[in-house]
């Protein structure tokens, strides 16, 4: 969690003195970059919902997991691009929504939505553990 705060407090830092800069010249640009540190930057922020599903009863978990993001794509995809992503060996389930840096403010002031259905949903899954969520940034290199 406190990891978590570190890269809150910094993330909206830095978006703040953007927001600043953009707001001090005469033309408003969006947000192409932000600097954590010198020769590292990022244009996207992206919020990852994960959990661990079981092999037992034919994978039922991982199925009920997937009608639960079928569900929430709609409202996620109108927030930004979604990726799931599926490992068979250490049984993950992972889902990321990436926003460009400038818009990922808003939508963590909204809760992230629908985020605390969605993890809601999966934590009722028999079979379902370790429901997480982490936010990162990307930066295509």
């Amino acid at each position: 969690m406190a990891l978590r705060t570190q890269f809150t407090t910094k993330f909206a830092a830095l978006t703040a003195a953007r927001t600043r800069s953009v707001a001090r010249s005469t033309t408003i640009r969006p947000m192409a970059q932000v600097t954590i540190t010198e020769g590292v930057t990022f244009d996207t922020v992206a919020r990852e919902w994960r959990c661990k599903w079981s092999a037992d009863d034919d994978k039922a978990s991982l199925a009920a997991a997937q009608k639960v993001l079928e569900k929430h794509l709609p409202a996620m995809k109108a927030k930004g691009k979604v990726q799931r992503t599926v490992c068979g060996g250490c049984l993950d389930f992972k889902v990321s929504t990436a926003l460009p840096a400038g818009d990922f403010g808003a939508w963590e002031e909204a809760g992230f939505a629908p985020e605390t259905d969605f993890l809601a949903e999966l934590e009722a899954i028999p079979g379902i553990s370790n429901v997480e969520t982490q936010t990162f940034t990307l930066m295509p290199m």
